[in-house]
């Protein structure tokens, strides 16, 4: 049996890559669904206006991170230990 998931949050780096990952995404589709939609465009442009310099900032110094710490935290956030079983999955 398991135990359950300790509840864990982003630090401030994860979360804000992982919202401009979300809004990245969600914008491509727009583009792609309505390519001239001159509010889709306004939302891309501001983005990389006022908010593109932090995350990539933030995108950076999560690459920084050694790939155990990063394992480890993947293992972390997802609520289990990958290792703990002989080393399978």
């Amino acid at each position: 049996m398991t135990t359950p998931a300790v509840a864990t949050s982003l630090d401030a780096d994860e979360e804000r890559v992982t919202r401009a990952q979300r809004l990245l995404i969600h914008l491509g589709a727009a583009l792609v669904a309505c390519p001239f939609d001159t509010g889709t465009y306004d939302r891309l442009r501001a983005f990389l206006d006022e908010d593109a310099e932090p995350v990539l900032a933030s995108l950076a110094a999560l690459r920084r991170r050694p790939e155990e710490e990063l394992r480890n935290r993947i293992a972390e956030l997802a609520g289990h230990n990958l290792r703990s079983a002989g080393g399978t999955a």
